[in-house]
């Protein structure tokens, strides 16, 4: 799909989002740029871009909480353009930070989503006490949700947005600012709720986590869609790439230029101060490099074989570099 262009009507018949034209200004800031894109039914979709970049804004129009300054949304063929709520029902939304009560337990959390939602007593009792089971939260269920640690509000609060069963499931930054352990967890439990049949819409600046988890994906870069295609697609034109990835003793911040000009045919970059990369077309000897590392006087403690990533995509595409991804939360989401 081309990014940014009018929807073919054919797609619409498969498609459980379909967006065309969708913008949204604030104070004079365009946050989203006429973006176009559709989201397949049963699709893990992800949205993937940097802070800033217009994730946020765009969900929050997807699911009624901003009204767009122009372009049509429609969910399951409902027009949410006109009627922001009118695919209420069928969705599911996981905000980027807890939009629930410190103050209740985690199971009162969960028992009171599903009330707003129409789910009678027991039918609450009984989904409260599923999902704390599924998402291991048992033993703190009659503990209230403020004494949570992090990775465990992140669980009730995407057990939360579940509690109504919905096809359709927005999920915004969900392992943002929890500890790996956690964010591993969530992961899989995001892959669990895909393979059950969910749709889900995922906004991540984790270049690796939309690597995993997502089919097709959306490259975001200040409100604009860049590029928009499977992750076998994307990663194509980098799969004949080879990589290798040298591990040294010490810092050496002029060896990549050393080696690059005694080895004209192959590429060097740091990838930080005691690991060095190095990319070719074709396979890479080892032995000359450590040889050539060792004659100045640097000790090479690991050469292994590197893997072409979405990464690398992404900085061809974009031009924005993976660390700028990870500074924090500002406007403009």
């Amino acid at each position: 799909m081309t990014p940014d262009n009018h929807q073919d009507p054919s797609d619409e018949q498969e498609s459980l989002i379909v967006v065309d034209g969708l913008t949204k200004a604030f104070n004079g800031i365009t946050a989203v740029d006429r973006i176009s894109f559709d989201v397949r039914q049963g699709e893990l979709f992800g949205f993937l871009g940097p802070n800033g970049a217009g994730k946020t804004t765009t969900i929050n129009m997807l699911t009624g909480l901003t009204r767009p300054d122009a372009g049509h949304i429609r969910i399951a063929g409902r027009d949410c353009s006109r009627s922001p709520k009118a695919a209420q029902d069928l969705i599911g939304i996981v905000p980027d930070e807890s939009n629930l009560y410190p103050e209740l337990t985690g199971f009162d959390n969960l028992c009171f989503c599903a009330a707003l939602y129409g789910l009678r007593k027991q039918q609450r009792r009984d989904r409260a006490e599923e999902l704390l089971e599924i998402f291991g939260l048992q033993d703190a269920a009659r503990r209230k949700f403020g004494g949570y640690s992090k990775g465990m509000r992140r669980k009730l609060t995407i057990a939360a947005g579940i509690i109504h069963s919905p096809p359709l499931l927005f999920l915004d930054e969900p392992t943002t600012g929890i500890d790996v352990a956690s964010a591993r967890r969530i992961r899989q439990l995001i892959a669990d709720l895909h393979r059950s049949g969910t749709t889900i819409f995922l906004t991540t600046h984790y270049i690796e986590e939309a690597e995993r988890l997502c089919e097709r994906i959306a490259f975001l870069v200040k409100g604009r869609i860049i590029e928009v295609d499977t992750v076998a697609n994307l990663l194509q034109p980098v799969r004949t790439q080879h990589v290798l990835l040298l591990s040294i003793a010490m810092p050496a911040p002029e060896l990549p230029r050393k080696l690059a000009a005694a080895f004209s045919h192959l590429t060097f970059s740091a990838c930080s101060e005691e690991q060095i990369r190095v990319e070719a077309q074709g396979p890479i000897n080892i032995a000359p490099l450590v040889r050539f590392c060792e004659e100045h006087g640097i000790e090479v403690i690991e050469a292994r074989r590197g893997q072409p990533s979405l990464e690398e995509v992404f900085v061809r595409i974009t031009g924005i570099e993976p660390d700028s991804m990870q500074n924090g939360k500002r406007g403009g989401k």
